[in-house]
Formats: C-alpha cells, structure tokens, sequence
C-alpha cells in the first residue's frame, strides 16, 4: 500500500462559531471565484490535474445533505481546500466509486497552518473526465 502525502498549506481555517458566519465567508470566496468565470459556473485549476478544471457547485448541494455541526465543520476547511486543489502535485488516494462503476474518488491529504489534518474528495467522471469537489472535512478528533 502507498502512502498519501499530506500538502501543507498556508492558508488558514475560517474563524468563527455559528453557522451564518462561517457560510458567509466560505461563500464570499466561492462568489469571487464565481464571478470570475465565464458563464458563472465557478470551478478552479488544479496543478495534479494538468491544470483541469475542478467544479465547485457540488460541493454546496452535498455540504445541504450534512447534519448543522458538520457543515461548520467542513466550511472552516473551504480556503484550504482551495490551496489544496490549486498547489497540490501529490498524488491522491483513488478508488472507483462503489455505487457508480463510471466514477473515479481522489481523495487529497491536507495540512492546515494550525497543523490539523483534513481531506479533500474530488469525483471525476470517467465519460468526459470532468472533476468536481464533493466534500472537504477535517480529521475526526
């Protein structure tokens, strides 16, 4: 078995305590990147994926199927995940998907300023090969 390397990123997690605060920052970044594309659909370039485009409106529909205390959890990650997806070169953990045999998970191992541990999960479509963020999470304590 290989070991996944974890990229160390500068930035820091998002401060805060209630939900509003936390998703009003992380969706202020996600808005930028947003109005900087063209026909509004936000994605990012990612250096492991030869500058391919990474989607990111998945991930607001999958962090809506998450219970309250976990999606401020995962938001404080959102600009870390950025980092991640952007810099990284490391060769991610990759499995098919279970459920869809036409999907390929990478799954990314980050390191934040503070030194917590959290993953990024990106799903590729094999058909077309478009990637999209799913989910960000901290490691559990």
């Amino acid at each position: 078995m290989k070991t996944v390397k974890a990229f160390k990123v500068k930035s820091k997690k998002l401060a805060g305590t209630n939900y509003s605060e936390v998703y009003r920052k992380a969706f202020g970044q996600y808005s930028t990147i947003q109005k900087r594309n063209p026909r509004r659909r936000a994605h990012i370039r990612s250096a492991y994926f030869k500058k391919d485009k990474i989607f990111l409106s998945l991930f607001w529909q999958h962090l809506g199927d998450k219970h309250h205390k976990d999606r401020i959890r995962r938001l404080k990650c959102f600009p870390c995940a950025l980092e991640l997806i952007r810099n990284s070169k490391f060769d991610p953990t990759s499995i098919e998907n279970v459920d869809k045999k036409s999907e390929i998970l990478h799954r990314f191992m980050g390191i934040t300023s503070e030194n917590e541990v959290f993953f990024v999960q990106i799903k590729e479509i094999k058909r077309n090969g478009q990637k999209y963020l799913i989910s960000v999470f901290p490691l559990e304590k």
